[in-house]
């Protein structure tokens, strides 16, 4: 079979492997759909994601969607298509019984925050738990599917923010998350969406999927204390602080952009004369769940998909997703 693997900094290759035999409890499936992540972009142009170095060939890829290949409980038959719930939690920890993906010495997939790296999905064949498996609904497509766990990631972080129905909302950053935030606040009922980006392009998109207040960096201004809440999902640090200043009194921002792993410039002092509410969103726990229902009940999230390219011409796929003018969300087909 083949597989996709980082080496380093900007060196990818499309390298033959062995087709990998399940043991019980385990399943094995042939992947269809591979989505590129702002992680995948990190490991690939700089060999590394925020602390997380690669060590040693790092496959990449933890949105995906597939079609069963061999399950040796013949519980699933061969080609049922599904997705999978990347992240393997770690040990029990008293308070977190209901957030399992916030548990210490978890790992997922495509990641190298462990040694040996978790490998990820951009392979022709890949072995998983049972546990992680979902099954597609009929009416929803494998290429829609690949958008399962970043769409969970949305709907997680939207849910931090507790009931939203007929606010004001902020969406900073319109890649591909900030985007299905945006589609994720009007399913929950937002009562306007603003969305902000240094680009007019996902702008545009933003616009499509439910944004009706969209400004552009550097021709715009966001009034001070306009928005009920903000969803921070750049990672810059000058976006924090707009956020700060956007959002009006007892207001709340979520912060869903990685920020850096470092001492950064921020300006948080109006958050304590507007007793706001800054909340952190990592990853997501059984969101996975809706993210398919969600995808399945419409084609309008199709719009995200900029993209799809064959897994053999990776160097191509990460350059175009890398560049937000040209593309929302990139898929590798294999």
């Amino acid at each position: 079979m083949k597989a996709l693997a980082i080496h380093g900094k900007e060196d990818i290759r499309w390298e033959d492997r062995e087709v990998p035999q399940p043991v019980p409890g385990e399943v094995r499936l042939r992947v269809r759909y591979v989505g590129i992540c702002g992680s995948d972009l990190h490991y690939y142009f700089h060999g590394a994601n925020g602390e997380y170095a690669i060590r040693e060939p790092l496959t990449p890829g933890h949105e995906l969607s597939a079609v069963v290949d061999l399950d040796p409980s013949g519980r699933l038959p061969v080609g049922t298509p599904v997705t999978v719930h990347p992240a393997r939690y770690g040990a029990d920890v008293p308070g977190l019984e209901d957030r399992p993906h916030l548990r210490p010495g978890g790992d997922y997939f495509g990641s190298a925050a462990t040694t040996p790296h978790r490998q990820g999905g951009a392979a022709e064949y890949l072995i998983v738990e049972e546990h992680m498996i979902r099954v597609l609904p009929e009416s929803l497509p494998l290429e829609r599917a690949a958008l399962a766990e970043p769409l969970a990631v949305a709907l997680h972080a939207v849910g931090l923010a507790g009931d939203i129905t007929g606010k004001r909302v902020l969406v900073i950053g319109a890649g591909p998350i900030g985007l299905l935030v945006v589609a994720a606040a009007a399913h929950a009922g937002a009562g306007t969406i603003g969305a902000s980006d240094v680009r007019i392009e996902p702008l545009d998109r933003a616009a499509a999927l439910g944004a009706s207040e969209l400004v552009l960096v550097g021709r715009d201004t966001i009034a001070d204390e306009s928005y009920d809440v903000i969803f921070e999902c750049s990672g810059v640090p000058v976006s924090v602080t707009q956020s700060v200043r956007a959002a009006r009194r007892a207001g709340t921002i979520v912060q869903v952009g990685m920020l850096a792993n470092a001492e950064i410039g921020v300006n948080l002092a109006p958050m304590l004369a507007k007793e706001l509410t800054l909340r952190g969103a990592f990853r997501f726990s059984t969101e996975i769940d809706d993210a398919v229902a969600m995808l399945a009940e419409s084609d309008a999230l199709d719009a995200v998909v900029s993209h799809t390219i064959d897994a053999s011409d990776a160097i191509e796929a990460f350059a175009i997703a890398r560049d937000s003018s040209a593309s929302a969300k990139v898929l590798l087909r294999l």
